[in-house]
């Protein structure tokens, strides 16, 4: 028996107490990817093929350089959530946890080389 009232259950947000701001978090990652994303590959598809020069005046344009770190940071932030449902989902017990704080590494290490393979480009030029 519970001795808690209607609304004292509702705002208990579950075991966690992170679920809502977890469900929200993604979705917002991902309409930022659906904004990011062209902008991001358009760039990226009209200089594909060209050469290493011209790559990297083109990725030493503001512009360009701040989208492409956007993108990859919000790509990898995404993923990590992605892949945290996931594993919470489907591995209980202590694999869950270690995969979780693998993800987020993985996830933590790829969007650093990214950010600064980037910022190397753009400042190189």
């Amino acid at each position: 028996m519970s001795y808690q009232t209607d609304r004292a259950r509702v705002t208990g947000l579950g075991s966690a107490k992170q679920g809502t701001g977890h469900f929200w978090e993604q979705r917002i990652s991902a309409i930022a990817l659906m904004i990011l994303a062209p902008l991001f590959l358009f760039p990226l598809a009209y200089n594909l093929g060209d050469t290493f020069e011209n790559v990297r005046a083109a990725y030493a344009h503001p512009v360009n350089a701040i989208i492409a770190v956007a993108f990859i940071i919000t790509a990898f932030l995404h993923l990590n959530q992605g892949l945290q449902v996931v594993f919470e989902d489907y591995v209980h017990g202590r694999w869950g946890t270690v995969l979780i704080i693998s993800a987020r590494l993985f996830c933590s290490l790829c969007a650093l080389t990214g950010v600064f393979a980037i910022l190397k480009i753009a400042f190189s030029a």
